[in-house]
């Protein structure tokens, strides 16, 4: 099982026939280019290739009317002006003599990534396709989209499988209005879409774009619109859409499938979108997603038309499903007073149906809006001079940015080792999952006796042997070696272990260093506030930030409650701190369930580029199973049920926030104007 990449060459031919500036971005480089991409760096060659099938004409009807679907039939016996004629009763849609077999292979492969999924022949896949789907409507084709590819594959997944919780992200820099339409009224189906919008401004210029649209009748709520009002959205922007809308209501949903309306149009130098995303933070994205439904995700390609920026966002998507760690975001994670806004409005407007968002900071904003369309120009119309100026500069920025970018990741490859486990001789029959190393070294014995040496703890052999082997670890983490570990030692020895491997790994030169101790673990006394450990205490006596860099937090007594703290503040938290590596250790008295800490080291991976080291007892060997798995890129076992926050859970994390917010960026969630609870 692995990783599937849904294609056919035959996408690649319909192209459009006659002049239209709107409509020439849609070309059959899009996927040509990618795919070229894809087999440079070897990606196309580590996942599972299949074929994309057409879908059937009884398939497309699922979401389609037959006299939709006859019309476009019809299209294969057309001749260029007769092409353009039925397409120009469209919105910014051209049709070719291939495009019926083109879209019918577009269907397909969605639907064949699905069975694929959901058979257990692979844990997750991407299907690349063209047309694109997330605009297509019942019974009319519309900005670039002829039947729509995503929507069928969530129906397909409910009639032929049988689901009844399916999760669609649609990440594309437009509104996917088709797949509202169709499961408006449906709770089966939560459709989350993030779009330009610009106050109705921006294609398709639709008042059910706004955030409250929320879904009618049963659906209420299952319509997510988080609209964004200006353009140059980034990597902090993104993220904090995730951490603060999406995964909280996908937790509380708990998909049995993710369908992704995979559109990299929303990517830094596309002329559509206008942001500012860089290429692998679309691998965050997808990592954060694959924690839910057992990892059964499926990406299906939409927009995207600055080629280079598609082509690496793609690699660095299928290198999230194949479990690669991801390079640390680049930029300033502080999300601007614009996106902070849309977060908020979507808060308040989704609130009133799920639980997850209804113990949120959601006081109201003070005074006008600095994005209030008031006395702003609008935005150029595609294909207008000033459209095309703009994406020229976008184009050029992109190009600049993207060499820097591509430099970055060429001197920083992946890891030859993606996880490795230093375990006790006691521990060397553990049953490891399948690509995990058992760690063999060790530090020289005068090194590990110099650590040890202030640590009565550990001079105790087995602690002792166990230091040595978490010294080597950690080096190698830290010169490239290995991605992330795990180590055990004796529990009596775990609080003097944490110590020594923090201050080794300053020692070797990492300039920040997250320490998420749980239980009953406290904070070294002489550890300096210089910026480069952040101590993070779940378990503590307390709610309390004791300074910037040390943080107490009670540990939640409930699903509900570990989810809220992991998603508004340990998640923030490691994104705005940006650490060279997280410590995760467990100490006396902690109680959390192996699935949640599985998913809590799962997360941590995203934010840390996947160096992450758990320091555990070494009488666990089921949790190290887990966390091998979680580490390696597998998805965690599931937490439970959602249950709702604990009232002093919801407290200490407000609390903290409050106290928090100024200092770290990823904590803000309504701009600097927000009235604190």
């Amino acid at each position: 099982m692995g990783t599937a990449l849904v294609y056919h060459e035959d996408m690649a031919v319909a192209r459009l026939l006659w002049d239209d500036p709107e409509c020439k971005i849609e070309c059959p480089e899009r996927l040509t280019s990618t795919l070229e991409r894809l087999q440079q760096c070897g990606l196309e060659q580590r996942c599972l290739r299949l074929a994309a099938r057409e879908a059937s004409e009884v398939e497309l009807g699922l979401v389609h009317s037959p006299e939709y679907i006859a019309a476009v039939r019809g299209t294969q016996a057309l001749d260029p002006r007769e092409l353009q004629t039925l397409s120009e009763q469209y919105d910014a849609v051209y049709f070719h003599p291939s495009t019926f077999h083109c879209a019918r292979l577009a269907a397909g492969a969605a639907l064949q990534l699905v069975d694929a999924v959901l058979a257990g022949d692979v844990h997750n896949g991407l299907a690349l396709v063209r047309p694109p789907g997330h605009h297509s409507q019942r019974a009319a084709a519309n900005g670039f989209c002829v039947f729509n590819n995503v929507a069928l594959a969530a129906e397909y997944a409910k009639q032929k499988h049988g689901l009844h919780r399916i999760l669609i992200v649609d990440w594309d820099v437009h509104h996917g209005q088709g797949i509202q339409y169709i499961f408006e009224d449906d709770p089966s189906v939560l459709y989350f879409s993030w779009h330009r919008y610009e106050h109705g401004r921006f294609w398709p210029f639709l008042r059910e774009s706004d955030a409250d649209a929320v879904g009618r009748g049963q659906g209420c709520g299952f319509t997510v619109n988080l609209p964004w009002n200006q353009v140059g959205m980034g990597n902090a922007d993104y993220v904090a859409a995730f951490l603060n809308v999406l995964l909280p209501l996908a937790f509380e949903f708990d998909p049995e499938l993710v369908l992704v309306s995979a559109g990299f149009d929303s990517a830094i130098g596309d002329p559509e979108g206008l942001m500012r995303a860089t290429p692998e933070c679309f691998a965050h994205l997808m990592h954060l997603l694959l924690v839910l439904a057992g990892g059964r995700v499926c990406a299906v390609l939409e927009g995207g038309y600055h080629l280079e920026s598609l082509a690496e966002s793609v690699c660095m998507t299928v290198q999230a499903l194949l479990g690669d760690p991801t390079p640390p975001l680049s930029g300033t994670m502080v999300p601007c007073w614009s996106a902070l806004e849309s977060i908020q409005r979507v808060q308040v407007a989704q609130a009133p149906h799920w639980t997850s968002l209804q113990y949120q900071d959601t006081a109201p904003l003070r005074g006008p809006s600095a994005c209030s369309p008031e006395g702003r120009p609008p935005p150029p119309i595609p294909g207008s001079p000033e459209y095309v100026a703009a994406a020229a500069v976008a184009a050029t920025e992109a190009t600049i940015e993207l060499s820097s970018l591509l430099e970055r990741l060429r001197l920083h490859p992946l890891p030859p080792v993606r996880t490795a486990i230093a375990l006790t001789s006691t521990d060397a029959a553990l049953d490891l999952p399948p690509g995990v190393l058992l760690q063999e070294g060790s530090a020289p014995r005068e090194e590990t006796e110099t650590w040890a040496r202030p640590h009565e703890t550990l001079a105790q052999a087995e602690a002792f042997i166990a230091l040595g082997k978490v010294l080597d670890l950690v080096n190698r983490i830290l010169d490239g070696q290995v991605s992330s570990g795990i180590a055990a030692t004796p529990a009596s020895a775990i609080a003097a272990t944490l110590e020594v491997t923090l201050r080794h790994g300053l020692s070797l030169g990492a300039q920040r260093l997250l320490c998420v101790a749980i239980g009953q673990l406290g904070r070294p006394p002489d550890l300096a506030d210089d910026g480069r450990t952040l101590w993070l205490n779940i378990g503590g006596p307390e709610a309390a930030a004791l300074s910037r860099f040390h943080i107490l937090v009670p540990l939640p007594g409930a699903t509900g409650g570990l989810l809220s703290c992991v998603l508004g503040l340990v998640l923030p938290l490691a994104y705005s701190f940006q650490p060279d590596l997280v410590l995760v250790a467990l100490g006396p008295s902690q109680s959390l369930p192996d699935p949640h800490i599985a998913l809590l080291a799962s997360l941590l991976r995203v934010p840390a580029g996947g160096r992450v080291l758990v320091l555990v007892q070494e009488s666990k060997p089921q949790l190290v199973g887990a966390l091998a798995g979680a580490l390696y890129g597998k998805a965690p076992p599931s937490p439970g049920p959602c249950s709702t926050p604990a009232p002093q859970d919801t407290w200490a994390l407000r609390h903290l926030r409050a106290q928090l917010e100024p200092q770290w960026g990823m904590l803000r969630v309504a701009g600097e104007e927000l009235a604190l609870p």
